[in-house]
């Protein structure tokens, strides 16, 4: 039987027909849940217990380089709160399946060639018997809930019942994912095999070694002697951890994500149940949060836009491909050791200059330090320590960058100084090589002023700690060719990290956008809004740290600072540049109360040895206005739209690209919160009209940082993204 998204096929053994399932989407490159696969799911399943009797096994198995990919987001993304009722109803006809082919009372064996998620794991679990490929580079697992939903089609109630209550939680409250060798030492892989070719012969070889046996046609849970692993959730000791679970999540996720607390409800309300109702409850949960705005954000971003962004969209296509052997760093500080160590990591070899040699093995020493702690924890070897750090020449010789593909200049956000290092270093370069800067706010166009080729230079901006933070923000100056744009994605992604590409502006993208947060929050503090509330409420709206300790972490000197070179950039062109309420008590802040930030000992914070940090006492006397009213949505508002709205410039201005790296570089470069999916779909989530009305109103309360210009809002209009 041959249908659009799989075959069925028998074969004869001498102990019977064993029948082989293969899942084999035609014009697909992988297997999902697609509406077309439910329909030939329920016509093979009705065959084949149409023939049960005459069967001796079952075989799942795929056709493509993966086993399953999961379900169809496509289809999720279209559905409406209205949509709940038919979604269970989708939900519970294919569970029907997947329940008929494990208690056709016939041996049934997932042979697992490649990787299986989401849903791609819940037809894996329908096999009682599971064979897997040896192969590293697979992964199982269900990570539903970093897209907002939970897995519906039994995951929760069968790895709970498999691994239980306590057990189970970080693979499906978490997400966590798993390759073959931790599934096998879970037990949720049976055995493994060394090839593809191998998975259907070891597969007949179980079945026909089990013939005769009724447990091995039954799943765990349909056996008389079942217990759920650790005890159900009356045993006094489950109970107990189940007490303070909930305030726990709740404290974790702020409430703002559904999709956690939702799973851990099905987790512990169908261990109460039998199997079905159980698996009637999961249904339940998941039909009730995809139909959210949180899991249509979530999808949106963290599947579709964040596979356009590793794609690199942006790259232009037709320059060949370019693989870096050996790149120069300019500064051994913070940065510029951070940069040595990831591109080390990936077998770059680094040149790493500083003005004196031992400021460079200063820098290098991270490294040191870093790889020494992986040796101690057993994440590497001393003798891939001992590669890694080899790869790193720490010098203060220039002439020791001579030959390098690309030199990166990491030194302090001076204009003079960073002139000074790119025309000693450049001359250094291998032909065809580039120049970048790491810069965070200074315009890239005239950074190339000092360079005797503006067309191969370019920013690459790096977030700090560079060894966590995935994102690098790629910034063309009005100069720079298609081939050093593309050498620039490739050399970012040959650290493994995410590239997005914008135009060349003050501040680019994620330096401006962050600004206008931090700078919102410092207004509120001068409009005599407490601090307390201020920080509070910017957590509480899903942001990872409160505008006032962000300033303190990054240095308010340095805020200072730019605000200094804005002014003296401004006066150059012959104009005058207003200072913005926030950059204006910050300043106050350095110049009047001599308070620089955490590094410099206090800003808005103090931070008493041995102790949790603490709000300067003085704010309070200083700002606090005891007869200024606030609202803490107002306030969330004012933090989380001011951001939206210089995203949503950036995008009418041209500094942006696209709307995929608008949001991937707001979640993952300045930590908008996961929640909405990044800037622009917190304003397409909930409809441009309402948007605009709520920016309206804010920008008569609180001034032209959020008015909206008709450029503005015609570019959201005509980049809305259509389902």
């Amino acid at each position: 039987m041959i249908l659009q998204t799989l075959r069925l096929d028998t074969l004869e053994l001498p102990y019977g027909r064993v029948a082989v399932l293969t899942f084999d989407a035609q014009g697909a490159p992988v297997n999902t849940m697609s509406l077309q696969w439910q329909d030939d799911l329920e016509t093979v399943t009705q065959h084949l217990a149409a023939e049960r009797a005459s069967l001796r096994g079952l075989i799942l198995a795929s056709a493509k380089s993966s086993f399953f990919a999961g379900a169809d987001l496509k289809s999720v993304m279209r559905m409406k709160p209205e949509d709940g009722p038919a979604a269970f109803a989708q939900i519970e006809r294919m569970k029907r399946q997947f329940r008929t082919l494990e208690t056709l009372g016939v041996p049934v064996v997932s042979a697992l060639n490649g990787s299986a998620l989401g849903g791609g794991w819940e037809v894996a679990l329908v096999g009682h018997h599971r064979v897997a490929l040896k192969d590293a580079k697979i992964q199982f697992g269900l990570p539903e809930v970093t897209l907002g939903l939970i897995p519906g089609g039994g995951g929760i109630t069968k790895m709970t019942r498999l691994l239980g209550l306590m057990g189970a939680q970080p693979y499906l409250i978490e997400g966590r994912l798993f390759g073959p060798a931790e599934a096998l030492e879970l037990g949720l892989v049976h055995e493994l095999v060394d090839t593809p070719e191998a998975l259907q012969a070891q597969a007949l070889r179980w079945i026909g070694g089990v013939q005769g046996q009724p447990s091995a046609a039954q799943q765990p849970w349909d056996r008389k002697d079942y217990r759920l692993p650790g005890g159900t959730p009356t045993n006094p000791k489950i109970a107990q951890g189940l007490v303070v679970a909930p305030a726990m999540l709740k404290k974790k996720t702020r409430g703002l994500y559904p999709a956690p607390e939702a799973i851990l409800a099905a987790m512990v309300e169908g261990a109460l149940v039998d199997f079905d109702t159980a698996m009637r409850i999961e249904s339940r949960y998941l039909a009730r949060v995809m139909v959210t705005p949180v899991a249509r954000n979530m999808i949106n971003t963290f599947f579709f836009d964040l596979n356009a962004v590793k794609a690199a969209q942006s790259r232009p296509r037709e320059v060949p491909r370019f693989t870096p052997r050996r790149v120069g760093i300019l500064g051994a500080g913070m940065m510029g050791a951070g940069i040595a160590w990831a591109q080390a990591s990936r077998g770059i070899h680094t040149i790493l200059k500083d003005v004196t040699q031992a400021k460079a093995e200063h820098g290098k020493a991270y490294s040191v330090d870093s790889s020494a702690a992986r040796v101690a924890k057993g994440r590497m070897t001393e003798h891939e320590q001992a590669a890694l750090l080899a790869r790193i020449e720490a010098t203060e010789r220039v002439d020791d960058l001579r030959g390098c593909e690309l030199i990166i200049e990491a030194v302090f956000e001076n204009r003079g100084l960073k002139a000074e290092v790119t025309q000693e270093a450049e001359p250094m370069l291998a032909p065809g090589g580039f120049f970048a800067s790491n810069t965070s706010t200074l315009p890239i166009s005239s950074l190339a002023q000092a360079s005797a080729q503006p067309q191969k230079f370019i920013g690459i901006h790096f977030f700090s700690p560079v060894d966590k933070m995935q994102l690098v923000e790629i910034i063309r100056g009005r100069q720079t060719d298609d081939e050093t744009v593309a050498r620039a994605f490739d050399y970012v992604r040959a650290l493994g990290k995410l590239p997005i590409l914008v135009n060349d502006a003050r501040g680019f993208y994620t330096s401006r956008t962050f600004g206008t947060y931090v700078m919102e929050g410092a207004a509120m503090l001068g409009e005599g809004i407490p601090a307390p509330v201020i920080e509070n409420a910017a957590v509480q709206a899903g942001m990872p740290v409160g505008p006032l300790a962000v300033l303190d972490e990054t240095s308010l000197a340095l805020s200072v600072h730019v605000l200094d070179q804005t002014r003296a950039d401004f006066a150059a062109e012959g104009k005058t540049y207003e200072p913005t309420p926030g950059e204006q008590l910050v300043e106050r802040m350095v110049k009047e109360f001599h308070r620089l930030g955490r590094a410099a000992g206090g800003g808005f914070y103090d931070y008493p040895p041995g102790q949790k940090k603490r709000l300067w006492p003085e704010l309070k006397t200083l700002f606090e206005r005891p007869e200024r009213a606030w609202d803490v949505q107002e306030v969330k508002d004012r933090l989380l739209w001011r951001q939206s709205i210089e995203t949503a410039r950036c995008l009418a201005e041209g500094v942006l690209n696209s709307v995929a790296e608008a949001n991937i570089g707001s979640i993952f470069g300045i930590g908008f919160p996961a929640w909405t999916g990044g800037a622009l779909q917190f304003i397409y989530g909930m409809g441009v009209d309402r948007f605009f009305e709520r920016a309206d109103a804010l920008a008569r309360a609180h001034g032209p940082g959020f008015a909206l210009s008709p450029e503005v809002r015609a570019t959201l209009r005509a980049r809305e993204p259509r389902w």
